[in-house]
C-alpha cells in the first residue's frame, strides 16, 4: 500500500531537519574556543566591572607600608610620665598626680626600690591593671 502525501512530506521535513541539525553541528566545531591561546579568547573587566577587549592601562604600583589604616597615624607616646605623690597611706599605698594630665595614678610601695613620703617628685611608667592605671618603676626625681 503506498503513503499518503502527508506522510511522504513528513518524511521529507524531518530528513531536512536532520540536515540543518548536521550542518549546525558541522559549524560549532569550525567556530569553537578549544585550542586556542588565551590572549585570543581573554577579555579584560575595567575599573568598572565591565568586561572589555582592551587590557587595562598601566598603573602605578603601591606598596602596602603607603596604606594607612584608620583615621591618623598613632605616634608613640612617651612611656616615662612625671609627678608628685599627693597621697601616701601608711599600709603601702598612694597617689601620683601626674604633671601633663593632672590624673591620679594608683601605686604601691613595692613598685618603688626607694621609701616615699607625700610631696616626693617622682618618675613613673603607667601600666593598665584590672582596675584602672597603676604606676611601676617608680623613681625618686631630684
Amino acid at each position: 500500500m503506498a503513503d499518503s502525501f502527508s506522510k511522504k512530506e513528513n518524511f521529507k521535513k524531518k530528513l531536512q531537519k536532520q540536515k540543518e541539525k548536521a550542518l549546525r553541528r558541522e559549524e560549532r566545531k569550525e567556530n569553537n574556543n578549544k585550542g586556542k591561546n588565551l590572549e585570543e579568547m581573554f577579555s579584560y573587566v575595567d575599573e568598572y566591572g565591565r568586561i572589555t577587549n582592551t587590557p587595562p592601562e598601566k598603573r602605578d604600583e603601591i606598596s602596602l607600608e603607603d596604606i594607612q589604616l584608620g583615621a591618623a597615624p598613632i605616634t608613640p607616646e612617651d612611656t616615662t610620665k612625671t609627678g608628685i605623690i599627693t597621697f601616701f597611706s601608711e599600709k603601702g599605698y598612694g597617689f601620683i598626680t601626674e604633671d601633663n594630665s593632672k590624673e591620679n595614678v594608683f601605686f604601691h610601695q613595692n613598685n618603688c626600690p626607694v621609701p616615699l613620703k607625700k610631696g616626693n617628685k617622682v618618675s613613673f611608667e603607667k601600666e593598665k591593671s584590672a582596675k584602672g592605671f597603676s604606676a611601676i618603676n617608680i623613681q625618686l626625681v631630684k
